[in-house]
């Protein structure tokens, strides 16, 4: 069933500690090799970018954004495996950049499997470019992944 993102009574907003239960629920559905709760917790200490998007108070996506020297990494974006494409990855990467360009950032960057062809067609869609390679930087099950580095000016 596809629903209309925009009719939905959704809310983005900073991820809380409280939150972690729920984001640790959805981060071990959609990964293999899951961040692990002090890692959220260390991204909310000092001050990341941590934000939530639920519908109706339920998580359905969240994303972690590190800024410094003008530039955003986006570290984590992830929906609900069960909520993927209703546009939630979408408008919280939209709302990530937002806050990217209210700190004065100018480009941001981030890392992605290129196994991953719905993650890379979201990226591309972004505006998004390839900028690079990282040789085995995931893990996977049959030892090591190399990441996509993309970028693009905001």
């Amino acid at each position: 069933m596809s629903t209309v993102p925009e009719l939905l009574p959704m809310c983005v907003r900073a991820m809380r500690d409280a939150d972690l239960n729920a984001v640790m629920d959805v981060e071990v559905q959609a990964y293999v090799f899951p961040w692990t709760e002090p890692i959220f917790k260390d991204c909310i200490r000092v001050g990341y970018h941590c934000q939530i998007l639920e519908i109706d108070e339920r998580l359905e996506a969240y994303g972690v954004m590190s800024v410094g020297a003008g530039e955003a990494h986006v570290l984590n974006l992830c929906v609900r495996p069960e909520s993927h494409g209703r546009g939630f990855a979408r408008r919280l990467l939209g709302h990530l950049l937002e806050l990217a360009r209210a700190d004065g950032v100018q480009s941001a960057f981030l890392e992605v499997r290129p196994s991953n062809a719905r993650a890379l067609q979201l990226y591309r869609m972004a505006g998004f470019c390839e900028v690079g390679m990282r040789r085995g930087y995931y893990p996977d099950r049959k030892g090591r992944e190399d990441a996509l580095v993309m970028g693009r000016e905001l």
